[in-house]
């Protein structure tokens, strides 16, 4: 028998309409898991869970870990990693609290911020594909760097800024406002996954982050410019991560360069919870909303119910665990 009779030749455990269900009940497993999730804690919380109020708390509260997995999407679809988002973040936040204290126009000083967001991303981009390294070594180092950046420039305090509109981007709807459904920093959120979106998923520069993270020496014998592709990703996570850092700025109303310790895995868990596989080649914008916000639910559930903080981070890390066993076992019945 030829090799091309064998190709064709189906397996016999193999079932198209089978197949067919496994690959929706992959794109929809999300989705699926945070409906079960939030119809599980509105039968055990108070009523206030379901209220409109607590929902629009909700997507506020996730639209900062969501804005900056955007970008992180992007650098785990190609097999790459940043750890250093949650301190460029806390620099973001003070950068524009500086301009603004020197009176700089809030436009500018939030170009400003996000500037050193997208300067910050492409410098890990860079020292990745210059240097040959692994991503999770210089965004390690990069981490203690932006993080040290920040409370230098603080001089290790929190830097208060004047008010301006900046500040209403994630602030609470007031009754004037009810058309607006949600605050302005939602809908940069909304814009910006439509963006994401398109870009991963209808652009050459989406197929080709899909290509690297799937088999990279495949990739370059395919012509594709590994190092420029790479860079592009993480120049893409720093202006996400700058962006974020405008959103944090908003809800706190100063530079704090102390603020977002762990956001990188809030971060990342969300593009995991999604469905995105940290051995790259894996990953969808929508299943990354669903991940953050599945990650915000639970949060707001278990102080729903008055639990303290310890048990909503041993919840948390256990849905991050189960993430990760329920992927290796998608891998593991995909190799066989």
């Amino acid at each position: 028998m030829t090799e091309s009779a064998v190709k064709e030749t189906p397996k016999k455990s193999e079932s198209p309409k089978a197949n067919h269900l496994t690959l929706w009940l992959n794109r929809l497993g999300p989705l699926l898991a945070l409906v079960a999730v939030y119809i599980g804690f509105a039968l055990v919380t108070p009523e206030s869970f379901t209220s409109p109020k607590n929902i629009e708390l909700i997507v506020r509260q996730t639209s900062i870990v969501c804005v900056a997995a955007l970008g992180m999407t992007f650098v785990i679809i190609s097999g790459g990693i940043d750890l250093s988002i949650g301190s460029v973040v806390a620099l973001v936040t003070v950068v524009i609290a500086a301009l603004l204290q020197h009176g700089v126009a809030p436009l500018l000083a939030c170009a400003g911020g996000i500037g050193i967001g997208i300067v910050a991303g492409a410098l890990n981009g860079a020292l990745i594909t210059r240097l040959k390294v692994v991503p999770f070594i210089v965004t390690l180092g990069t981490l203690l760097i932006y993080r040290g950046m920040a409370k230098g420039f603080a001089n290790e305090q929190k830097i208060d800024a004047p008010l301006t509109w900046l500040n209403d981007m994630l602030a609470a709807l007031k009754p004037e406002q009810a058309l607006m459904m949600v605050p302005p920093g939602v809908w940069l959120l909304v814009l910006l996954a439509l963006l994401s979106f398109v870009l991963l998923n209808y652009t050459r520069f989406g197929l080709h982050v899909f290509a690297i993270g799937s088999n990279e020496q495949s990739a370059r014998l395919c012509g594709i410019s590994i190092d420029r592709v790479k860079l592009l990703v993480y120049t893409l996570s720093g202006f996400m991560a700058g962006v974020a850092g405008l959103l944090q700025f908003s809800r706190l109303t100063v530079g704090d360069p102390t603020v977002a310790v762990g956001l990188e895995l809030d971060v990342i868990a969300s593009v995991v919870i999604g469905g995105g596989s940290l051995s790259g080649g894996e990953g969808s914008i929508l299943g990354t909303i669903v991940g953050a916000l599945i990650m915000t639910v639970v949060r707001s559930g278990c102080s729903q119910l008055g639990l303290s903080n310890w048990v909503q981070e041993i919840v948390t890390g256990v849905i991050i665990v189960l993430a990760v066993i329920v992927d290796r076992l998608r891998h593991r019945n995909h190799s066989r």
